[in-house]
């Protein structure tokens, strides 16, 4: 950009180019970046960023990330993992089974409807107890795998 359009060039010999006669514009007085958030910019900090410093929680030294991996299904998902023969043959003597960890999931989770109130016999490593609930309500039964 030309001198002739910057803002400065109005301030041209007036001492203190608008930064004021006391304070000087000096360089970064007042530290760079986030510095003296615990000290001398305490107030903005507590008042615009609360709980920017300090800890939450436990730290887990070595998290071993296959031990709680637990991937979920619902169960208004659990009539759609029944293979079309299973679904045609369903009938009150003759109860589909689906084993939700053959489809990759271990717990079965509570969310939506059952389709149809048609029951169900469910195999899962872990059911949440509204799942349960529901399963049973539509005349179906839990099997808890290893």
């Amino acid at each position: 950009m030309t001198t002739s359009l910057k803002k400065n060039r109005k301030k041209r010999g007036h001492v203190s180019a608008g930064h004021g006669r006391i304070g000087k514009h000096r360089k970064h007085p007042g530290g760079r970046g986030n510095a003296g958030g615990l000290h001398h910019h305490r107030i903005l900090f507590d008042k615009y960023h609360p709980g920017y410093f300090g800890k939450v929680g436990m730290r887990y030294f070595h998290r071993l990330r296959n031990k709680f991996h637990c991937p979920v299904v619902n169960v208004e998902r659990l009539w759609s993992m029944l293979p079309q023969e299973a679904k045609d043959k369903a009938s009150p003597g003759n109860v589909p089974v689906v084993d939700v960890t053959q489809h990759g999931y271990f717990k079965v989770l509570g969310k939506g409807v059952m389709n149809g109130s048609q029951p169900i016999v469910v195999k899962a490593k872990l059911v949440s107890k509204t799942a349960e609930k529901k399963i049973k309500e539509a005349g179906g039964a839990v099997l808890l795998t290893a």
